[in-house]
């Protein structure tokens, strides 16, 4: 039933936060759903409708046979103007009706008539709805990070394999044919021996944060379910949308946002998972004064067993190596490939005047990488075959990510150990691996 938008805050005004429980039934194991025809419609909600969540949803709506059935935000300002920007947008599936209205993620997940979710919050809030909506039978389509936390991002995995589910992590360069390209071509072997890998993402935005005065939450925000399972703290618009990613409550600053798309093209690459250690230095060097809690320069160095992977973050500039403000740069004994969202060139190493690998032209971008993503995604729902991105996939750069932001914090080598799934003999770095919730919020069971 659609929601008008009395009803919608009418029912908002009775909906408590009572804690991450669900209803029975929505725990039961759900069965492998069939396979899909093309000709049948895939109901699309979407949780957390800023930025990247309604740029996922709005690629997903490209695709014939997907329609938005229902928008959900704590944010009801957000929520309302997304909702008119719906209403505009071409291409939505003909006759459907309008996307119900909620502020609260565990009502979306009680309607049934509802296939697919795409969390699009920040990222302490990604664990819980991915979980839940796999438990109630739901496919996931969650932007990256997988998590805030290694412990969070193995129970994602557990649980799309549980419920099997299909899920779709948002790195979406895993779908982009010029990166399988690169990678294609370092793995043939054409640059020789690969030694180490550089990965980077200089930025030139973040110049200026300063310091805000706390101040009453905006009309229309559920404070309290933004917060969720993160530490309770006044309202501030310092650590509200966007700029949340530099507070380690909420997510870890460059490193596991623009870190979990160039790492993990790196780790697709090298055909490797995670790291036997790892080194981290860096600081708020640049902007000594910046509002933020996350650094705005650091490398970090992973050790794997035939070669080293780097690590270079910086706020506030924009030319980084190869002067390109990010990329990935796999450097081998006849070459080095250097790879970005605009394309990717080889850079052959000579010897006595002569190349000692061909060179060839830059190789450019072809469409629009994010909407090969969706689709590949939605082929994956209906088909029931793993997507490009996994949730396992996003499990293993989470970890290389807050591995290395766990090395910052603490000052230490960190030593990997996959077989447990912890860092060696260092609670401290171990206890920051871990997820703490604040009641009553809990971590799922899977």
């Amino acid at each position: 039933m659609t929601n008008t938008r009395r009803q919608f805050l009418h029912q908002s005004a009775q909906m408590a936060v009572t804690g991450a429980l669900l209803p029975d039934q929505l725990l039961a194991n759900s069965s492998q759903p069939p396979i899909r025809s093309a000709a049948e419609t895939i109901s699309v909600a979407l949780i957390g409708c800023n930025s990247m969540g309604w740029a996922d949803l709005t690629s997903m709506l490209k695709h014939p046979g997907v329609r938005c059935a229902a928008l959900c935000d704590v944010d009801q300002n957000v929520m309302n103007r997304r909702a008119t920007d719906l209403d505009k947008l071409a291409g939505t599936v003909a006759g459907s009706p309008k996307p119900v209205l909620y502020n609260d993620f565990r009502r979306v997940l009680d309607n049934k008539a509802i296939d697919v979710v795409i969390v699009g919050t920040p990222d302490h809030w990604h664990c819980l709805p991915t979980v839940m909506a796999c438990q109630a039978g739901k496919d996931v389509y969650v932007e990256k990070p997988l998590a805030n936390s290694i412990e969070e991002c193995n129970l994602m995995v557990a649980a799309a394999k549980k419920h099997q589910r299909i899920v779709q992590v948002g790195q979406w360069q895993r779908s982009g044919g010029h990166w399988k390209a690169a990678i294609d071509y370092v793995r043939a072997g054409k640059i020789g021996t690969v030694r180490t890998v550089k990965t980077w993402a200089y930025m030139p935005y973040g110049k200026t944060f300063p310091v805000l005065p706390d101040e009453p939450v905006p009309a229309g925000v559920d404070y309290a379910m933004w917060l969720g399972p993160a530490p309770e703290r006044p309202f501030n618009k310092n650590r509200f949308h966007g700029s949340f990613r530099y507070f380690w409550d909420y997510a870890g600053g460059l490193m596991t946002d623009w870190g979990a798309h160039m790492i993990d093209m790196a780790l697709w690459g090298m055909n490797v998972t995670t790291p036997t250690s790892v080194v981290a230095m860096g600081g708020r060097f640049g902007f000594p004064n910046h509002a933020g809690e996350t650094p705005d320069t650091m490398q970090a160095i992973y050790e794997f067993p035939e070669f080293t992977l780097q690590w270079e973050q910086a706020i506030g500039i924009g030319r980084g190596p190869f002067d390109r403000e990010h990329g990935v740069a796999f450097i081998g004994n006849f070459g080095t490939v250097v790879v970005d969202r605009d394309g990717w060139e080889l850079l052959p190493e000579a010897d006595s005047g002569q190349y000692l690998t061909p060179a060839m032209p830059r190789h450019l971008r072809y469409g629009s990488d994010l909407d090969k993503h969706t689709l590949n995604f939605v082929e994956c729902v209906r088909s029931r075959q793993q997507p490009n991105a996994p949730a396992e996939v996003g499990r293993n750069v989470a970890v290389n990510a807050q591995l290395g932001n766990i090395a910052y914090r603490t000052g230490r080598k960190l030593n990997w150990d996959e077989t447990t799934q912890t860092i060696t003999a260092d609670s401290n770095a171990n206890d920051l691996a871990k997820a703490h919730y604040r009641s009553p919020w809990k971590l799922p069971t899977v």
